[in-house]
């Protein structure tokens, strides 16, 4: 993967996500958050190119800011580009600081799914897997335990499940 800046500004969706996953291994797409009082929806954050790179499922991150998911997603990049196989369906530690716990979910997707759509372009009519990453509170709680924050199940619903 080369550093070579973008070569046309003006590239369709399809072709800058090729280009990012050619030059790093993947894309990083943030979703708007939907302020509509009858269907607030918190923003999210999922990576493009996992699955074509290295065989892994494309990750996603809801209620945090896209600079903050991010850096989520590079780590768990780094992670992955180093043969490094984190657990799928189960709470872990030692992928975030101060050994917080952690867990990706498995998520149905569809090849057209709405919620992805750099992944649902770059993919084309190729199925992809997704995975949600799900963060704890500041209590270092995940969203299905006894005492999580309940403020922050509003920005972090689980999509996935085990």
């Amino acid at each position: 993967m080369s550093g070579d800046p973008m070569p046309d500004r003006h590239l369709d969706l399809r072709d800058k996500l090729a280009w990012m996953v050619e030059t790093r291994g993947y894309a990083v797409e943030p979703v708007t958050q939907v302020d509509d009082p009858l269907d607030p929806r918190p923003g999210y954050t999922f990576s493009v190119g996992f699955e074509a790179t290295w065989g892994h499922a494309e990750v996603g991150l809801w209620g945090l800011a896209p600079s903050a998911a991010r850096g989520l997603i590079d780590l768990i990049a780094a992670q992955i580009a180093a043969g490094i196989e984190l657990p799928v369906g189960v709470v872990f530690s030692g992928l975030l600081e101060n050994e917080l716990r952690s867990a990706l979910l498995t998520v149905d997707v569809d090849v057209a799914d709405e919620r992805f759509p750099g992944a649902a372009v770059f993919y084309a009519q190729t199925p992809f897997r997704m995975q949600q990453f799900m963060w704890p509170d500041r209590a270092g709680l995940l969203p299905w335990e006894d005492g999580y924050d309940h403020r922050l199940r509003v920005a972090q619903p689980m999509i996935g499940h085990w």
